[in-house]
């Protein structure tokens, strides 16, 4: 199965990574979680757009970092997942954490999501953070930022 990918923008500027590594990267987090890539659409926008991806899709009226519409289909994860980009650097700001790790923590955590990790229940978020930071690891491994 050939894997694809998608890397769009609405309102902001497509942020300056690796692409080929991030993809590499996404398919070792789900062959770690026994899934393999289908199709994934990585949108970039502002919180305005968030916003309103938040109120119309999900009836909930505040920001967020992303928003992940989950289309997999047993082990093949795909969906697509709404990333804003301001709440990013707020959250990055905030946590002390340079900006594109905190993307990238944002980047792998909708396709955790996939693989089955949930973060809203009781106990769950440790779990994702512990899956988010092996994730991380992982890319690290790949070589550095």
């Amino acid at each position: 199965m050939k894997s694809v990918i998608e890397w769009t923008c609405s309102g902001v500027e497509l942020p300056s990574l690796d692409y080929a590594r991030l993809k590499d990267w996404i398919a070792r987090v789900a062959a770690s979680h026994d899934r393999v890539v289908g199709e994934l659409a990585y949108i970039f926008c502002d919180e305005e757009k968030i916003l309103e991806v938040n109120r119309r899709f999900l009836s909930h009226d505040y920001y967020t970092d992303i928003i992940s519409f989950d289309d997999s289909c047993g082990r093949v994860i795909r969906g697509d997942m709404f990333i804003s980009l301001d709440t990013v650097r707020s959250n990055a700001e905030e946590l002390g954490v340079p900006y594109e790790r905190e993307l990238l923590r944002v980047i792998i955590h909708g396709v955790l999501h996939y693989c089955g990790i949930n973060d809203k229940g009781p106990g769950e978020r440790e779990i994702m953070e512990a899956a988010e930071d092996a994730a991380l690891a992982l890319y690290d491994a790949g070589g550095k930022l």
